[in-house]
């Protein structure tokens, strides 16, 4: 199930969404000033291997040259 981080457009405020359907993402509103003036922001992501975790990112994904 995919969790995705937003920027409210209003406040600033970031934080974090469970979207369980495309449906769901357009009804997304800022839970401090409950804006719906929301944008999905590039977020880090973890992945579990035997106890250790590696943190990745959206910008390690894009060639460096």
């Amino acid at each position: 199930m995919p969790i995705f981080e937003y920027v409210c457009s209003k406040c600033g405020h970031k934080f974090e969404k469970l979207i369980l359907s495309a449906s769901k993402a357009r009804e997304v509103r800022c839970p401090q000033c409950e804006s719906g003036l929301v944008e999905k922001s590039f977020s880090t992501f973890g992945v579990g291997s035997g106890g250790s975790t590696v943190s990745a990112s959206a910008a390690n994904c894009a060639p460096s040259g």
